[in-house]
């Protein structure tokens, strides 16, 4: 009669449930390796959805207005005018990139909402007709 090695940890364990625990394994780290489930259902704020592209966007007008600002003093004051002509367009540019981000993440977002509210749909649909 042979008898199966013992594991390091001291238990008992057969070759096809150690196959069953690392699949097993490797399944749930799948899972939880996703931001969100499609299982949690938990309502959010519009804060707490859109406070990212929100702030990106006050952030960009906010750059973008002292570029705006930078580059009048240039054509103003005839002191320090180059520091002013490189740091006003830069900071125009910036800002007015971070604008045009935050302006356009916003859809996103309101595309990805639809799509989870139909998939949670669609998932209690399956669940409701084949459990």
């Amino acid at each position: 009669m042979e008898i199966p090695p013992k594991s390091p940890d001291g238990s008992e364990k057969s070759p096809q449930s150690k196959e069953l625990l690392t699949s097993n394994t490797a399944s749930t780290l799948c899972i939880s390796s996703r931001s969100e489930s499609v299982w949690t259902s938990a309502s959010r704020s519009k804060w707490d959805i859109y406070h990212k592209p929100v702030i990106v966007v006050s952030v960009g007008a906010a750059i973008f207005l002292i570029g705006i600002i930078i580059t009048s003093l240039s054509c103003i004051q005839n002191k320090n005018k180059k520091v002013y002509k490189m740091c006003g367009p830069a900071l125009l540019s910036l800002g007015l990139m971070l604008l045009v981000c935050g302006l356009v993440w916003i859809p996103i977002i309101r595309k990805k909402q639809k799509q989870r509210q139909k998939s949670q749909f669609l998932q209690s649909l399956k669940s409701f007709f084949f459990h």
